[in-house]
């Protein structure tokens, strides 16, 4: 097979991984942007989503509900994160690692003291699996990941056109106005952070029953391809989908399908897999890049 059909062939899974990571990178995407917070937490929050999540499947538990018990789980991991860092004043991005690093012990206790527990889609119901990415109809895991993207972001614009979500959003802009106008700016960087990493748990419930079983690493390096989605998409969508707050996340969501889909090509291409964070480091520093260059060409035709 020459790798354009190598390519064209893995194409329909770099989609549905890349859906899967954008509803983490929304998560990335408001605390990062919406809460301009730096919160790390998410490396350790993404496999809690997915260690809870396989263990109750493992242990009976509907999938469904099994899904919505993990993003439970990713919002008591942000609320650690936030009382870190409201009410003992430890710096974010420090609070965000001891969270992080105290999860890692935690996710080893929910998988029984084992570093990597399967679940196989012959044995359990699942909501999604890599096996039917080339199926026909709702079996498909991209076209649930489609739809769940669309129920998220709408919620999340509903949510954050409320009064408690414009307080977030107001805590970010300016924390210190916030205060002034009678906003309790702590409590909206709990409720921020807890958003954000029940969303990372979400995606980490799904990318676990997608790929048939879940690590207690599989969250190393999962701040970097969320800020990689988050840039992606604002250097590719800015323009167009500045306007609307709505559009913004979709932009998120599809610049993660992007980086996939760019992975996927460097590595049909040939490149060693054991250069991955090489390879990611290299795509976000490109995206990151391409503004500057930008605004450089525009200066120099003024």
């Amino acid at each position: 097979m020459n790798p354009f059909n190598s390519f064209i062939s893995a194409l329909p899974g770099a989609c549905a991984q890349g859906l899967i990571w954008g509803l983490m990178a929304l998560g990335v995407y408001i605390s990062f942007r919406i809460l301009n917070t730096s919160d790390l937490t998410v490396d350790g929050s993404i496999a809690t989503g997915g260690a809870a999540c396989l263990m109750l499947i493992r242990a009976g538990v509907p999938a469904a509900a099994a899904v919505a018990a993990s993003a439970a789980a990713g919002m008591i991991a942000g609320l650690v994160t936030g009382l870190l860092c409201t009410k003992c004043r430890i710096p974010a991005i420090l609070s965000g690692i001891l969270t992080q690093l105290a999860l890692y012990s935690v996710n080893l206790r929910i998988m029984a003291g084992k570093a990597n527990q399967p679940v196989s889609v012959d044995k359990f119901r699942l909501l999604l699996s890599q096996r039917y990415v080339r199926a026909a109809g709702f079996d498909n895991p991209i076209v649930l990941l489609a739809l769940l993207s669309a129920v998220i972001i709408a919620a999340a614009y509903y949510f954050f056109g409320t009064e408690i979500g414009c307080s977030i959003r107001a805590t970010g802009n300016n924390r210190v106005m916030a205060s002034a106008q009678g906003v309790n700016t702590d409590r909206c960087v709990v409720m921020g952070l807890m958003l954000a990493n029940g969303l990372v748990a979400f995606s980490g419930a799904l990318l676990a029953q997608y790929q048939g079983f879940a690590d207690v690493n599989m969250g190393r390096g999962a701040i970097v391809i969320g800020l990689a989605a988050v840039i992606i998409g604002e250097v590719i969508f800015g323009k167009a989908f500045s306007f609307n707050f709505a559009l913004r996340m979709l932009a998120v969501v599809l610049g993660a399908v992007i980086y996939y889909v760019v992975l996927q090509l460097v590595l049909t291409l040939g490149l060693n897999t054991n250069d991955l964070k090489l390879i990611t480091s290299v795509i976000v520093a490109v995206f990151l890049t391409v503004p500057h260059l930008k605004g450089g060409r525009g200066n120099a035709r003024a």
